[in-house]
C-alpha cells in the first residue's frame, strides 16, 4: 500500500513541479553543446528528493544517508537555477558524502588513505553520472537497471539494506521516466536528478561492497565508467579543458552526430549494463577478476574501435 501511495504522490508532485518550474522559468535552453533542440523544463529529478524524504519518514533511524542525499540534491537544484561556483558544489558534495561515510562506519574501519581514496572515488562517480546525463531517458533507464540489479541481490542473495531504500527510488525513477523517456521529453533530470541518483546508487553499492568485501559490484556502473574514463582520456589527448562542456562522449556521438534516436541509445546503454548485471548475479561464484576482464576489455575495444567511425560525422568539438 505504501508503494502505491508513494507512486501517486510522485505523479502529483511532478505535475505541481511543472507548474512551478514554468512559472519561475526553470527551463533548459539548448545551445551548441546540447543534445536537444527545444526548450524543456529542467530539474525533474527533484522527485528523487521526495523519495529520500519518504525513506527517512518510514525509517527515521536511517537519517544520515537521507540527509546526505537531501543535501546534495538541494545544492544541485540551486545549481540548476543559479549556477553555483565549483567550490560551493564541492564543499556540499564532500559534506554529503561524509554523511554516507558516517552511516557506513567508514571512519575508523578503514585506513586514512583508503578513506581519502573513497572520497575521490565517490565524488568522481557523482560527476561521472552527471556528465552522462545528456539525452532523453539515459539517466532514468540506466538507474532503473542498476537499482533493479541491486534489489535482486538484496532480496535473493545478500540482504544488505532495507528494501525500501531501493523500492522507493525505483518507483521515483519509473515516474520520472514517464515524463522523460520520450522523443520530446516533458522534463530533464537536471543536476538535482543525476547527482542525487548518483549518490543514492553509490551509497547502496558501497553498503553492499563493504558488507561482502567484494568489489565486483562496482561493475554495476561499468558501462558509464568506461565511457567517462575513456572520454576524459581522449579529451586530455586532444588537449581540451576537461571541465568544459563537450559532445565527445560515445553516447553523444551516437545521438548527435550520427542521429541515432535518444531512446535507442539510452535503451542500449541500459540493456548492456543489464546484461552485465545478470551475468554477475548469475555466476557470482566465479572470481571477480574474471568479471572485470570480460566486461572492461570488450567495452574498451568497442569504444576504441567504433569511436573514430562515429566521429566522421562530427561537426564540432
Amino acid at each position: 500500500m505504501i508503494y502505491l501511495v508513494f507512486t501517486l504522490l510522485c505523479f502529483i508532485f511532478m505535475l505541481v513541479y511543472f507548474r512551478i518550474a514554468d512559472h519561475f522559468n526553470i527551463i533548459d535552453h539548448p545551445n551548441e553543446r546540447s543534445s536537444h533542440t527545444r526548450v524543456t523544463i529542467r530539474g525533474g529529478g527533484i522527485i528523487f528528493l521526495l523519495a529520500a524524504i519518504f525513506v527517512v519518514a518510514v525509517h527515521p533511524s536511517d537519517y544520515l544517508p537521507a540527509i546526505g542525499i537531501l543535501m546534495i540534491g538541494l545544492i544541485s537544484f540551486l545549481d540548476d537555477i543559479y549556477t553555483l561556483s565549483s567550490l560551493t558544489r564541492l564543499l556540499f558534495h564532500v559534506a554529503s558524502v561524509t554523511m554516507i561515510f558516517l552511516y557506513l562506519s567508514v571512519f575508523g574501519s578503514q585506513a586514512w588513505y583508503v578513506t581519502v581514496l573513497l572520497y575521490i572515488m565517490v565524488i568522481g562517480v557523482i560527476n561521472m553520472y552527471n556528465f552522462m546525463d545528456g539525452i532523453n531517458g539515459i539517466t532514468g533507464a540506466y538507474s532503473l537497471v542498476v537499482l533493479g540489479g541491486l534489489q535482486y541481490v538484496n532480496l535473493n542473495q545478500i540482504h544488505f539494506i532495507d528494501p525500501d531504500w531501493i523500492w522507493l527510488p525505483l518507483l521515483a525513477v519509473f515516474v520520472f521516466l514517464f515524463f522523460n523517456f520520450r522523443n520530446k521529453a516533458k522534463c530533464f533530470a537536471g543536476d538535482v536528478g543525476s547527482v542525487t541518483m548518483a549518490l543514492w546508487i553509490i551509497f547502496l553499492q558501497l553498503r553492499l561492497i563493504l558488507f561482502t568485501h567484494n568489489w565486483v559490484y562496482i561493475l554495476f556502473l561499468v558501462v558509464y565508467g568506461i565511457d567517462s574514463v575513456l572520454t576524459i582520456t581522449h579529451r586530455v589527448y586532444l588537449k581540451q579543458n576537461i571541465l568544459k562542456a563537450h559532445r565527445l562522449h560515445f553516447y553523444q556521438l551516437l545521438a548527435n552526430e550520427n542521429k541515432v534516436s535518444h531512446l535507442v541509445v539510452s535503451s542500449g546503454y541500459a540493456l548492456i549494463q543489464g546484461i552485465i548485471i545478470v551475468a554477475i548475479v548469475s555466476f557470482r561464484q566465479l572470481p571477480s577478476a574474471f568479471f572485470f576482464a570480460i566486461t572492461i576489455l570488450p567495452l574498451i575495444a568497442v569504444y576504441v574501435f567504433f569511436k573514430p567511425l562515429l566521429m566522421r560525422n562530427r561537426i564540432s568539438t
